[in-house]
């Protein structure tokens, strides 16, 4: 609470001096409340109105202001203007999250966590959206809106469903990846502080040449990585739900900045044609030793919300909101997104969120969208609302345009090339050490154990045993089920 003993004029919202915000406007002391007490109103009104829709997903956050720091020259792949001098600063919004919780969930469950950074750049706003996991449990946006109502509550008994859970990853193998780093030692990040984040998607830089190559984005804490055991996080859900919306606030109040070096992979184009599996498939990674880390950067968050709702609860972010000289890739779930996060914005906040302070981007806005619910700028004045235009609107920047690409074949759905589910599972399964991969197990176990159809259970181990042996023996030894000789052969 501010400490300035200055006292204001309490108004209503038209500026309206209130004479007694403690007693509503009646007929005597036992008199019905009148209609004319439009103070009482429009409090009550208001009131209604205070929650606006939580996200259908990510709706459990925190965040804090910060800035980037450029490390190292990268304007040899992109041209984005943010990134084209060392040391140059942008300022930035960071906001990290559960996945599957509702808005007052607990923020130590098993569950991936958003990791979400609006660049405040020169040439707008840049968005990267991603995880504090390099890949997801499902690769075509198609599939989204079924993982998440596993991950959300029955319709009939408005619980969490463990059935439906497993029987959605024992069907999308594609899913096994990302369903052995949740159940892994990284499951629970210890604080926000404590974790890595990933752009998680393909995308590309094209520099001022118009020569593009494909990256990947990855942040690195430099407070090193730090989890949770199950254990630890249960009793914490219930000691203190908001623990670690709790320690990033009151971190950057005593002054100890997280912080993350940012690093990129680059992959020249012509290498997509080639690797061994499809590098535009975000339920796998790339190999480091094919594409090193690149440093890029460092990102320093300093400053808290002022307004949690303002700030936090009301930012937006999308892939879809790019700077020249970074593009998308034909990655299925990331082309899903461009549309989805938007839209999403448009029904949660509204049409004009991009105009709220903590989404308006600190470079001028020049186009011809107007009015919509809320508009509360100058809603373009006097200026034209259409283009082309005889006077004097904004003009086209023919040097802003993506770089093109070649697409080909018949218009149809499509799955993808390259169906190895098990490779890189398998290689995390192995590169645990003993202790790790008991963990392993037993968050599996423990997390299986409810399903009522061993059947379920069963086709999930199937997945295990594909991707090492020993891996699902231990789920099967560990849920006491016979496997069949069939799934030991698989």
């Amino acid at each position: 609470m501010s400490e300035n003993n200055h006292k204001s004029s309490l108004t209503t919202n038209t500026g309206a001096p209130v004479g007694d915000n403690q007693n509503s406007m009646t007929a005597g002391s036992r008199g019905p409340t009148l209609i004319q007490d439009v103070h009482l109103l429009e409090k009550l009104a208001h009131f209604n109105r205070e929650r606006i829709p939580e996200r259908v997903v990510h709706a459990k956050g925190a965040g804090a202001h910060g800035y980037f720091e450029v490390t190292n020259d990268v304007s040899k792949y992109t041209k984005a203007k943010f990134l084209d001098e060392i040391g140059k600063r942008t300022p930035l919004f960071t906001r990290f999250s559960t996945v599957a919780g509702e808005k007052g969930s607990a923020d130590t469950v098993r569950d991936p966590r958003g990791f979400a950074v609006k660049f405040y750049t020169e040439e707008g706003n840049y968005d990267l959206v991603g995880n504090n996991t390099p890949v997801f449990f499902i690769r075509d946006a198609i599939k989204f809106p079924d993982f998440i109502h596993t991950q959300k509550r029955n319709p009939a008994t408005n619980c969490k469903d463990p059935n439906a859970v497993w029987d959605f990853f024992s069907l999308s193998p594609e899913s096994l990846h990302q369903v052995t780093i949740l159940h892994s030692d990284r499951g629970i990040p210890a604080t926000y502080r404590h974790m890595n984040g990933y752009g998680s998607h393909t995308f590309k830089w094209t520099n001022a040449e118009g020569d593009s190559v494909w990256v990947k984005y990855h942040f690195k804490t430099e407070q090193g990585i730090q989890n949770l055991s199950e254990e630890t996080g249960t009793r914490m859900a219930g000691e203190n739900p908001d623990y670690k919306t709790q320690d990033l606030y009151e971190s950057i109040e005593k002054g100890n900045y997280p912080s993350w070096k940012v690093y990129v992979q680059i992959m020249p184009i012509k290498d997509a044609d080639t690797y061994r599996f499809d590098p535009f498939d975000v339920t796998k990674v790339w190999s480091h030793k094919d594409y090193p880390l690149i440093e890029v950067g460092r990102m320093v968050l300093d400053q808290n919300p002022k307004n949690y709702f303002a700030e936090v609860e009301q930012v937006t972010f999308s892939p879809g909101t790019l700077v020249p000289g970074i593009e998308p890739s034909p990655d299925k779930m990331l082309q899903g997104r461009l549309f989805a996060y938007s839209d999403a914005h448009r029904y949660r906040v509204g049409a004009n969120h991009d105009a709220l302070p903590i989404n308006r981007p600190r470079a001028q806005v020049n186009n011809h969208q107007r009015d919509g619910f809320m508009r509360f700028d100058g809603n373009g004045g006097v200026q034209p609302n259409y283009e082309p235009n005889s006077f004097g609107g904004p003009e086209e920047i023919p040097e802003s345009k993506p770089a093109s690409f070649k697409v080909s074949g018949a218009a149809a759905s499509v799955e993808y090339d390259h169906n190895d589910h098990y490779t890189q599972a398998g290689d995390l399964y192995r590169m645990m050490d003993d202790g790790e991969r008991s963990r392993l197990v037993k968050n599996i176990v423990d997390s299986m154990q409810p399903v009522e159809n061993d059947e379920i259970k069963l086709r999930q181990i199937k997945h295990f045993y594909k991707a090492d042996p020993e891996y699902g023996q231990r789920v099967a030894d560990g849920l006491r089920l016979n496997v069949p000789q069939e799934v030991h052969q698989a």
